[in-house]
């Protein structure tokens, strides 16, 4: 039966406008963001955060990351350098999200080829993250359907990693959303293509676990995760070609961006935005 309800929801005129609206609670209302990230992004994580209008965290410690994620609007846990204390404060920070019933996401960078990170991977898929972020190969790998890529390099294509990422979606009961030069965010049954971005977000350190972040902070403000999650992503890869415009580089890039990130206008994502 067609649902009609479903079908304006998911509109790309109306995507693009509910993007706009998430940005403008964004700011209006700056979100906590509590981060257990890697330690190469977490500068770069809490100034994307800081431009585009939340409040970043980074509290890693175990005994700390759950008192404060009981307080955080929302969590990311980014498997980037993984080391034993952050381990623990990570599956502290989700088992106190999942009985305060806060979004977070997962972000599980490089996982498959790395034995640790991918046990851990495997373990937090299984407390049923809101949103997954990553690379091709990161979300084969962690669906069960590849061995990752070159370390934090994807070595598949959007494409490949379609099927993987549905079935991920439906296991976890999350959105699934697999970057590239076209972004592909699923719930499992309804796909958004977004066609913004890029190359220089692959330049520079971070420019995909800032995304987690501000995924994250999106996820605070909107109780539909496919056009939280989809807002999210539309917005950055909006913010990054723009900056992109007015780069010499991946130095001038990294400045552009953040500007960008903080003045990017509600008529610039409606008018830019590449939806399908």
């Amino acid at each position: 039966m067609f649902d009609a309800l479903s079908h304006t929801l998911y509109h790309p005129s109306t995507i693009a406008h509910t993007a706009v609206e998430l940005l403008d609670r964004v700011r209006a209302t700056t979100p906590l963001v509590h981060c257990l990230t890697n330690s190469v992004v977490t500068g770069f994580t809490a100034n994307a955060l800081l431009a585009v209008g939340a409040t970043p965290a980074m509290v890693d410690l175990p005994g700390e990351a759950g008192p404060f994620a009981s307080v955080a609007d929302a969590i990311l846990i980014n498997l980037g350098t993984p080391h034993a204390a952050h381990r623990d404060a990570m599956l502290e920070a989700v088992q106190v999200a999942r009985t305060h019933g806060t979004p977070w996401v997962l972000d599980p960078v490089a996982v498959g080829i790395l034995p640790i990170r991918t046990a851990l991977a495997d373990q937090l898929r299984g407390e049923h993250p809101t949103a997954i972020r990553g690379n091709a190969s990161e979300i084969m790998a962690l669906a069960g359907a590849g061995s990752g890529g070159r370390g934090t390099d994807a070595t598949h294509s959007v494409a490949d990693a379609q099927h993987a990422a549905r079935t991920l979606a439906h296991s976890t009961g999350g959105v699934v959303a697999v970057s590239g030069p076209t972004d592909f965010i699923t719930d499992g049954d309804r796909d958004i293509y977004l066609g913004n971005g890029h190359r220089f977000l692959t330049t520079i350190t971070g420019g995909g676990c800032a995304l987690g972040a501000v995924t994250a902070a999106f996820l605070a403000v909107h109780d539909t995760p496919l056009l939280a999650v989809t807002g999210a992503h539309m917005v950055y890869t909006i913010a990054a070609q723009r900056a992109a415009d007015k780069a010499h580089g991946p130095g001038s890039f990294q400045v552009a961006f953040l500007d960008e990130l903080a003045t990017v206008t509600g008529d610039a994502i409606v008018a830019e935005a590449i939806i399908s």
